[in-house]
């Protein structure tokens, strides 16, 4: 074909073709299968890299689908594509960003650490479906170069850490934070309910002095906001973007602004605030934008784990733990024990949060392992914080759903472990001193009797006394709160 524009097809996604064909790199000649779109080094890739299970997370692809679209049009725009080469490259890449072409993205995390295999999966996929909708003989490279039109003013080196900072920022925007205040809610919303409930408070695993369930549920509601809110502050990072710097921060063969009007133009087509980074060099060959990122996803896994062993525990039992709620029950817990149902949503979600930490462990070392103008451990870096991203979106969910949204108190329970607590003893103190309080609970303790029955067989006060002062409601608010 020539350099005239040609006809577009209105041809519907998929290869009616059976066998292999043929397609060149750099390298020569590679047999593709022939219902693929992809091409030569995707191949190659397969080939050499088919280590484990672990497959590029389709939402790089998917980001690279914007990374794609927001290139061809400046550059179509700039006049350095035809316009309707751009155009085409912009309606391919929309079917990447949908997830209409996901089967032709078969990489594995475990590849070149720059991510050039996956870039040039992503450019080979774009130019041959463009090419068919050219009417173009696939493979051909014509009228769509993978490198020359889809890959212009691009290096792997800039477009691969750009597509895992947008596709960071989707995951957080449109998964993980929504679902965190979702959690969040729930849990401000049982704090409120159960505000003026008394209960035995717990320190060491031992009995200590009482607070309100709600007291106890706010902490909860606390630790998720405080955590979300540092995973937010991540975000104006993530937005820098490496575009416009290709191979090593110079931006050779990007032309002039390029990086400023792609970042415009992505920020357009996505709706998020991106820029470009003001050191390419660094924006190459560090990876700390997705090292804090991830760091707040562990920081929020480290609240949410503590959060759900909480849970599991207040909930054992039902009759020999502590038993202070009734978990929903959602499915047989043993397969001979009949009857038995277990905190199973509680414990999928500390696994995940567990997970979460040590992606971000990976994640982390990665970052840490760059050599001079690049980070050549991309692929992990993206891999490791899509995973924890997806996971914890899915646990948060899960938790919230099927556990915490239909947890219930056992009233009966935390009134009469409340009545036998020893450290109640603790509101005696002011009256009569830390020592002849202490021999008030160690006798009752000992004796099995209550702890009004010991004080007032110490002769230390009176049982009108005691019920003034040991009034475990008032225990639980400062001096002066209302």
């Amino acid at each position: 074909m020539d350099g005239s524009a040609p006809d577009i097809l209105d041809v519907p996604i998929g290869i009616d073709a059976t066998g292999t064909r043929r397609e060149t790199d750099a390298m020569g000649a590679v047999e593709v299968p022939a219902d693929r779109y992809w091409g030569a080094q995707t191949q190659r890739s397969l080939e050499h890299f088919s280590i484990g299970d672990d497959h590029m997370p389709p939402g790089i692809h998917h980001a690279y689908g914007y990374v794609k679209m927001a290139a061809a049009l400046v550059n179509g725009a700039a006049g350095r594509l035809p316009q309707w080469m751009a155009d085409l490259i912009a309606r391919v890449a929309a079917e990447v960003i949908s997830g209409d072409l996901d089967e032709h993205f078969p990489l594995y995390v475990w590849q070149t650490g720059s991510g050039t295999q996956t870039n040039m999966n992503v450019n080979e996929v774009i130019s041959n479906r463009a090419i068919q909708l050219a009417g173009g003989t696939l493979g051909s490279k014509s009228p769509v170069h993978p490198n020359d039109h889809v890959n212009l003013g691009q290096s792997s080196n800039d477009s691969f850490p750009t597509a895992t900072h947008v596709a960071a920022v989707l995951a957080l925007h449109d998964h993980v934070l929504p679902e965190l205040r979702s959690l969040h809610a729930v849990l401000e919303q049982n704090a409120r309910k159960w505000a003026g409930i008394p209960k035995t408070g717990r320190t060491h695993l031992q009995d200590a002095v009482p607070l309100t369930v709600g007291q106890e549920w706010s902490g909860y509601a606390a630790q998720i906001a405080a955590a979300t809110g540092r995973l937010e502050a991540a975000l104006p990072g993530l937005y820098e973007l490496a575009a416009g710097g290709t191979a090593v921060g110079t931006g050779l063969n990007a032309p002039p602004g390029f990086a400023e009007r792609f970042a415009a133009e992505l920020a357009e087509l996505t709706g998020h605030p991106f820029v470009t980074a003001p050191n390419k060099f660094a924006a190459l060959a560090g990876a700390d934008a997705m090292v804090a990122a991830s760091a707040g996803l562990r920081g929020v896994a480290v609240a949410l784990y503590k959060v759900a062993n909480d849970v599991r525990w207040l909930g054992s039992g039902p009759r020999t733990g502590l038993g202070e709620l009734r978990l929903p029950e959602n499915e047989p817990g043993s397969s001979i024990m009949p009857g038995k149902v277990n905190p199973t949503q509680c414990e999928a979600t500390m696994m995940v949060c567990t997970r979460v930490m040590a992606d971000d462990g990976a994640l982390a070392a990665a970052a840490a392992g760059g050599s001079f103008e690049l980070n050549t451990m991309r692929p992990l870096i993206a891999s490791s914080f899509l995973h924890s991203a997806r996971i914890l979106t899915d646990a948060a969910r899960n938790f919230r759903v099927f556990c915490l949204e239909g947890v219930e108190l056992n009233r009966e329970r935390i009134d009469h472990d409340l009545g036998r607590s020893l450290m109640l003893v603790t509101a005696l103190t002011p009256e009569i001193g830390y020592d002849k309080a202490a021999q008030i609970a160690h006798a009752a303790d000992s004796t099995g009797s209550t702890l009004r029955e010991a004080a007032i067989g110490s002769g230390h006060l009176s049982g009108e006394e005691f019920d003034r002062i040991v009034d475990p409601r008032a225990m639980t608010e400062p001096p002066g709160a209302e």
